[in-house]
């Protein structure tokens, strides 16, 4: 136990800070400012209308709640009290940024749930005292901050009728992502110029690209590799819808055409209102996945001219070996660039431990797909989806830590599946894959799809990428293995390479998971992939596929709602499968202000 290593190295979170105090008192007195011209010209008659309007709202609903008690026979209510509520649509009230109460999952399930929700709130509160007086400080500085404390209502949102094992499994992965991001915020504000000021953590960061994978930092133990606009941006909008908005507004105030992809258009947005920290020993940049990513590099590195940039740019049409060697070529010029920059020495020994682990990992990744490519899937929604991307991308091995996530996980799968458990309990209708790029601000939209309508995601598209066991003793093949992974990354591997990628694909993985239904997810900026949406629906037909097109603009709710996506699959569902949803309460709701 005593050669244990520690993730991250405690030391990061022990260097000095170097707080500019006279900076933080004016920018305290600005925000002060600020609140007190807020107050000024709040009409506090229209709050405390608003007060009184959520006093009888409450009133209602508890009304409400005890009449619908008062009217069950018994057997229901002790069905209620062992296995909870089935009318989840009420838990939402329109305007109201979070639900009106948490879930009732039943007396065991509601005792694990609270366990986890104290439990994540312990992971957070022992997170942040790490270092609390910049973490707790850049809540003044970026109000992008503001948004993670309201994560547990995100949880919330991606484990909503889940019961059981299902139920443990999701939280499990949920917490390993937020502890990440817990860690990596403190961080990022510790280095911030404009809060922590850490000239010793700085030195020891590197900036990813958020498109850009982690694996390379595996051979860095003594550095720390932070994907830069994943806090501020890219996860951010799903956690809180309305979180890119200003970014958008702010770039396409400069000129920049609306109808551009809103990854980039945030990214660059956030450049232009100061929305990033700056930190930072250097800043790996790479062509992924699309030209958008391009520009959005530019942008970053325009906005901060004192940090070295370093463009990674592998070849469109992986499939072709031949140039394997400018791919390999370009990640050892990556190498040589970090040592360069931080002083540090790649390490053969740290690379090749932490791509052992990633192997086992994967391993344990495609028992899950063996499992839900049978006829009792059980790890399936939201919750997995956001933990398989963020592992494969952003973590990738490096922490030692999430291969028990994985342990713990694959065991109450077995077990699950062993006993032939529902994830959502008798909301088994329809087996279904996700095609194309999800909504960044509905991550939860496959566990309404089950709750609502009994469709069962069993896989999404970006989940579906390299699997091949990584070199782990040839130096120059695992390079070469290396390129593979970064040349499949999550969207890359279908938006790059030729149409085979994503088209013939989608047929091959509908053979491999035999779901009977498709939700074809038609993101309104992607040019991409709204070239092939002729050829989608010809062989869809010739394959006897069915397809719901739903529209979205990814990280930007004001093009296509939340409920303009629900009304797709609702009217779909009644008109063409002809049938009525499990749960009523959630055909028609308001959740265009909620998180």
């Amino acid at each position: 136990m005593k050669n244990k290593v520690k993730y991250p190295d405690p030391k990061f979170f022990r260097f000095k800070d170097q707080i500019n105090w006279k900076k933080q008192a004016e920018n305290l007195k600005e925000i002060g400012g600020i609140v007190a011209e807020l107050l000024k010209e709040t009409d506090w008659k229209d709050v405390a209308g608003s007060v009184k309007g959520d006093v009888k709202a409450f009133k209602k609903r508890v009304s409400h709640e005890a009449g619908l008690l008062k009217g069950m026979s018994r057997e229901e209510i002790l069905d209620l009290i062992k296995n909870g509520e089935k009318q989840l649509g009420k838990l939402y009230r329109s305007g109201k940024m979070a639900t009106v109460r948490r879930e009732w999952r039943g007396v065991k399930d509601t005792g694990v749930d609270f366990y986890e929700w104290m439990r994540m709130w312990g992971m957070l509160l022992a997170t942040f005292s790490k270092d609390l007086v910049p973490a707790m400080g850049g809540a003044l500085h970026y109000r992008w901050m503001i948004s993670y404390f309201c994560c547990h209502s995100f949880m919330d949102k991606n484990t909503l009728g889940l019961r059981g094992k299902a139920l443990k499994m999701h939280h499990e992965l949920i917490y390993a992502i937020f502890r990440y991001v817990a860690e990596n915020l403190v961080l990022l504000m510790k280095g911030d110029e404009k809060v922590g000021n850490s000239k010793e953590l700085s030195k020891k960061v590197v900036l990813l690209d958020e498109m850009t994978m982690a694996q390379i930092m595996a051979g860095f133990p003594d550095l720390i590799g932070i994907p830069y606009q994943l806090m501020p941006v890219f996860l951010l909008s799903e956690i809180d819808q309305l979180a890119c908005e200003p970014y958008i507004d702010a770039v396409e105030s400069y000129g920049l055409p609306s109808d551009t992809c809103p990854v980039p258009t945030s990214e660059c947005g956030a450049c232009v209102i100061d929305a990033l920290p700056h930190l930072g020993a250097c800043f790996i940049s790479s062509s992924m996945p699309c030209d958008g990513s391009v520009m959005a590099s530019s942008y970053t590195a325009r906005r901060f001219k004192d940090l070295p940039t370093f463009h990674l740019t592998f070849p469109v049409r992986y499939e072709d070996e031949s140039i394997m060697n400018a791919a390999v070529e370009d990640i050892k010029a990556c190498i040589r660039f970090i040592e360069e920059q931080t002083g540090a020495r790649w390490s053969w020994d740290a690379y090749f431990t932490a791509m052992k682990r990633f192997n086992e990992e994967t391993r344990y990744e495609l028992q899950k797909w063996e499992v839900n490519q049978t006829p009792y899937p059980q790890l399936i929604g939201p919750c997995y989806e956001l933990f398989r991307k963020w592992n494969y991308e952003m973590d990738g091995g490096i922490d030692p830590r999430i291969l028990n996530t994985f342990k713990k996980v694959d065991e109450l799968m077995k077990k699950a599946y062993a006993n032939r458990e529902e994830p959502w309990r008798g909301k088994m209708r329809h087996r279904a894959i996700v095609w194309s790029v999800p909504a960044h601000y509905y991550a939860n939209f496959s566990n309404w799809l089950a709750n609502c309508w009994g469709i069962n995601v069993l896989v999404e598209m970006e989940s579906l990428n390299f699997t091949k066991p990584l070199e782990t003793e040839d130096k120059e093949e695992a390079l070469k293995d290396m390129a593979r992974l970064y040349e499949r990354m999550v969207m890359r591997r279908h938006t790059n390479g030729g149409y085979d990628h994503v088209l013939t694909e989608l047929w091959r993985q509908v053979e491999a998971w035999k779901p009977d239904l498709v939700i074809m997810y038609q993101h309104v900026s992607c040019k991409n992939m709204s070239t092939l949406n002729g050829l989608f629906e010809d062989q869809a037909r010739e394959h006897g596929v069915r397809l719901i097109w739903i529209e979205h603009d990814l990280m930007d709710p004001r093009t296509v709602s939340r409920k303009d996506m629900r009304s797709k699959v609702n009217e779909y569902m009644r008109t063409v499968m002809r049938e009525e949803p499990l749960d009523p309460s959630l055909v028609d709701f308001e959740d265009d202000a909620s998180w």
